[in-house]
């Protein structure tokens, strides 16, 4: 009475002990015997044990024998709460007995183990899960009977299973591995995902999971299409059942849940049997030339609210003919597999075929159901090709009696032909090929998968460059703006800005500056905005004694080099056209001053005029003449303490004329120069 969870396969099997993994009951003893196939032998894994060892082993126990039956030798006793082994416990033989004792104990969860033939040394528990491994990619055996009530899975396929899900567990899910049998699973390690989803396959149920770090899904052989049930390769003649549903509505109208209606996820009724009873069947047949591997089946109910109908278990029939038909069973099982259906009438339930099935013709044979029979399917495979004879072109009958022998060797050549034909018929190694598309257009899958990706690279890269050129140009264009200087011209930048640095000290003797604007009398005002363009926006700050006043930001006048500067120069501003643009003046904001910025001169050191004199202009008359100067001074000194003067040539305001006589040249002086103050002694 103290056995548990028990799956014993020819060749691998999982067994527990009662309760696992609560506590065990007390007084319970379960003893297993375990034979494997002759000239093999046995290993045992635990995945955990945890057995109440306060008394050495004496009354609560898991004890290992060699054979079976009274001639058999202990191969070791273990007990101990959270007992590790990391290893195998080897067999000498083929038989091995397990045996389980419980005494009195207030705690302990009892054990769970694997076994399987020697030769599967990646044996894993049903315990174990993708977080025990560190390999991005690791190939297991997993032993028969890793459907366990007490593990839980999270996901599904093609998406991934959570990494916290049994392995084993969820390779029965996917249909990698069968329950019964057990078998190689290769797992491949990738991220995460947010959210897992939950379906019900093969009989287990997996749960919505939240996010994980990582997850895991299996490498199969790929032979998982559709064969045509719900892209309608499969035409409706193909598809026939036992009975069909005939029954009128409200409105008198008939309504008629034939077998072509079963077409999974087609909107509309599904089929349903006239009669509820185990003789119904829905049959199909795949092809009239061809076999299909079949790998599972997927099931729904009728998917209409008001006809609560699924078929809850059913089995699988499969022939060549149609006529001998064979029950699917799994291999060393002596009795049919009966096939977990829906539970709702909604859900896509999928059962898959391990081994798969080779066949033309597939029958569905409902066992149990909700209500009614009434189902939509869609089944899962790969086509299956068989080499065909080719054609053999005989010769032309003997015209004589002289080809007698002729004619007696072709029937020996034709019969030795023949011969060979069915033998390499029944020896030709088949060719399975992955298709979820019409066989006719299987050729072209395999160059339209090489071509696709080609094609999908080529255009992505033009798409790039192009790209990549359109915004380089944008940038050039940007960075080459109306009052940026050219590209070609960037060279004089440089030497426009070295004469705004202050390399000059206040004590040296200033330098005379000139204004010439030679080229404005012939420029036009729709010229300039080529003329901002063209040239080099090369201003000079002029350097000025006492006080030492720089240029405003907004001064439109371009500094050039060359002859001294005079009175005696023309006034570039005497122009026939009045409205007249700078070539090298930026634009002016409208609120800005329409004048130069004076210049400040330091006037404390020179001769003062009388009290009563007016104050003296800075601006320059119109004319060659110079402008009659009021006062004892003659000219302005731009220091001090300089040993050479230098005159300052100014320009009138923009746009005026030039006054006719020497009173209209008088301008205050701006208020922001202070006035020499004059005693009335000197």
């Amino acid at each position: 009475d103290g056995c548990g969870h028990t799956v014993l396969g020819p060749e691998s099997g999982t067994l527990a002990s009662i309760n696992y993994p609560r506590t065990s009951p007390n007084s319970t003893v379960c003893e297993w015997e375990i034979r494997v196939k002759p000239g093999q032998r046995v290993q045992l894994k635990f995945g955990d044990l945890d057995i109440d060892g306060s008394d050495s082993c004496h009354s609560s126990y898991l004890r290992v024998h060699n054979g079976i039956g009274p001639n058999r030798t202990e191969i070791g006793k273990y007990c101990g709460f959270g007992f590790q082994m990391d290893g195998f416990i080897t067999s000498k033989s083929n038989e091995v007995t397990v045996q389980f004792m419980s005494g009195i104990h207030t705690s302990g969860r009892g054990f769970l183990a694997a076994y399987s033939t020697t030769d599967k040394s990646d044996l894993i528990t049903c315990l174990d899960n993708a977080s025990h491994f560190s390999e991005p990619e690791f190939n297991k055996y997993c032993p028969a009977g890793c459907v366990i009530p007490f593990a839980d899975i999270s996901g599904t396929i093609p998406h991934g299973y959570r990494d916290s899900s049994s392995l084993c567990m969820a390779g029965v899910h996917a249909g990698v591995v069968s329950n019964t049998l057990g078998g190689q699973i290769n797992v491949v390690i990738s991220k995460g995902i947010p959210y897992y989803e939950g379906s019900l396959a093969n009989n287990v149920t997996s749960k919505v999971g939240p996010l994980s770090t990582s997850l895991f899904t299996f490498k199969t052989s790929g032979c998982y299409g559709t064969l045509g049930m719900e892209s309608g390769v499969i035409p409706d003649s193909h598809i026939t059942s036992s009975s069909i549903l005939e029954w009128p509505n409200q409105t008198g109208q008939v309504n008629i849940w034939k077998p072509e209606n079963a077409r999974l996820k087609r909107i509309g009724p599904p089929w349903a049997a006239f009669i509820s009873d185990e003789h119904q069947w829905l049959q199909i047949d795949l092809n009239k030339e061809k076999k299909i591997t079949g790998k599972g089946i997927i099931t729904t109910g009728s998917t209409l609210a008001e006809h609560y109908y699924y078929v809850s278990a059913y089995r699988i029939l499969y022939s060549d003919d149609a006529q001998k038909w064979t029950v699917y069973r799994e291999p060393g099982v002596g009795k049919d597999k009966i096939f977990q259906g829906n539970t709702e009438l909604y859900q896509e339930v999928r059962n898959n075929f391990i081994p798969p099935i080779i066949a033309r013709f597939f029958r569905i044979n409902p066992l149990k159901w909700h209500q009614k029979i009434a189902m939509k399917v869609e089944l899962l495979g790969c086509q299956f090709s068989i080499g065909r004879a080719p054609k053999i072109t005989l010769p032309p009958p003997p015209q004589n009696k002289n080809d007698e022998k002729n004619a007696d060797f072709m029937d020996d050549f034709i019969h030795s032909v023949k011969t060979s034909l069915q033998t390499d018929k029944t020896t030709f190694t088949p060719e399975i090929k992955n298709t979820t598309v019409t066989p006719s257009v299987t050729k072209d899958v395999a160059l339209a998968a090489v071509l696709v990706p080609v094609l999908v690279m080529v255009f992505t890269t033009l798409i790039l460059i192009l790209v990549c050129a359109w915004h380089w140009r944008n940038r050039k264009k940007k960075t080459e703006g109306t009052y940026d200087l050219p590209y070609w011209d960037r060279a004089g930048w440089w030497k426009g800005m070295k004469q705004f640095f202050p390399t000059k000290s206040a004590e040296h003797e200033e330098t005379p500056v000139r204004y010439s604007s030679s080229e404005i009398s012939h420029l036009r005002p729709r010229e300039v905005p080529t003329m901002l363009q063209t040239e080099s926006a090369e201003y000079a700050q002029p350097l000025v004694g006492g006080i030492v006043g720089t240029l405003h930001q907004r001064s439109t006048f371009k500094p050039e080099e060359g002859k001294e500067a005079s009175y005696a120069d023309l006034d570039p501003y005497n122009s026939p056209i009045q409205e007249v643009y700078h070539a090298y003046a930026e634009p002016l904001p409208v609120t800005g001053p329409e004048y130069a910025t004076p210049i400040v001169m330091d006037m404390s050191s020179h001769p003062s005029a009388p009290l009563a004199a007016p104050s003296v202009s800075t601006f320059k008359a119109a004319g060659n003449q110079a402008p009659p100067l009021v006062g004892t001074c003659n000219k302005l000194l731009s220091r001090t303490d300089s040993a050479s003067s230098a005159q300052a040539l100014y320009d009138i305001p923009k746009g005026q004329p030039g006054p006719g006589t020497a009173d209209q040249l008088v301008y205050q002086v701006p208020q922001s120069v202070a006035h020499p103050t004059v005693s009335k002694d000197e």
